[in-house]
């Protein structure tokens, strides 16, 4: 019987001290995320707290404007609505955050990952190129009209847009993943595009025509290049990678591989119909 005993109160020990180290790896599991989510408050609230000293200032929106177009115009166009490499600033939808602090930050250290680079200016400049933004902000743009819903149909089935362009993982990889087109392109910029596409091109997108030694001739975008190689995509989605000594020549070409949708192919009701569903894509 005593060694019953004993065993239930080995066992009923077992079980205590069990839960104990549960109850303590939950604790030291948890901590870390309680720190980082109390953080990311704090620093939230201060955030909010941080104005731009030059706000609606006429002459320091001015030097900012100059600032822009010295360093900011090649990646986001001169009136910062957009380039073939960085997104429109003017719509007021800033994927990064819009506070005047969450813009600071933005602009100080870059975006990791993009060809956003950590900046070079003085804390004065950036704050007067937050100005700048602020006066060409979403105020400045025209409404989107036309029927989102018509947009859509005419962007699977008689644009055929999808066969080149990818929305939320569906559609083809030929030309720019368009899934969050609505917060880095003004409807002006994209309807550029779209009637005239050769009159911006985005990086990575350039046509190219390779010649091999044996005469084959081969067209597509041009993914990649460097001293020694280059790689294409055809407009199959085939993907090419030469050596360019295995070439006998190298094309570029100022043509794009996206047709013109001109007035008779696409009218101007229905233009405005695709740019409204083009708007509204946000991402997921």
């Amino acid at each position: 019987m005593w060694k019953n005993l004993h065993n239930l109160m080995e066992f009923k020990f077992s079980i205590c001290m069990g839960i104990n180290l549960l109850v303590v790896g939950l604790i030291l599991m948890l901590f870390p995320v309680w720190i980082v989510a109390t953080v990311d408050s704090w620093i939230g609230d201060q955030e909010k707290e941080i104005v731009n000293p030059y706000a609606n200032d006429s002459e320091e929106i001015a030097q900012g404007a100059t600032y822009f177009r010295l360093d900011c115009a090649f990646c986001h166009g001169i009136g910062a609505q957009g380039g073939g490499r960085g997104p429109n600033l003017t719509l007021g939808r800033w994927e990064h955050g819009g506070t005047d602090a969450a813009l600071f930050r933005t602009i100080e250290r870059g975006v990791p990952g993009t060809e956003m680079p950590p900046s070079v200016h003085t804390n004065k400049r950036i704050w007067r190129l937050i100005s700048f933004l602020r006066s060409v902000g979403a105020a400045s743009q025209a409404p989107v009209t036309g029927d989102r819903e018509s947009g859509k149909n005419i962007f699977l089935t008689k644009g055929n847009c999808s066969r080149c362009h990818m929305i939320n993982g569906k559609g083809g990889r030929l030309g720019p993943d368009l899934s969050s087109i609505g917060t880095s392109r003004s409807a002006a910029s994209l309807a550029d595009s779209i009637r005239d596409p050769v009159k911006e091109i985005p990086k990575g997108y350039k046509t190219i025509t390779v010649v091999t030694v044996d005469g084959k001739r081969i067209t597509g975008v041009r993914k990649n290049e460097d001293t020694f190689s280059i790689q294409l995509m055809s407009p199959n989605e085939k993907l090419y990678l030469f050596f360019k000594r295995d070439l006998k020549e190298i094309i570029y070409q100022s043509n794009s591989l996206m047709p013109s949708y001109g007035p008779e192919m696409l009218l101007q009701e229905e233009l405005e119909d695709l740019l409204s569903y083009l708007d509204a894509l946000r991402g997921k």
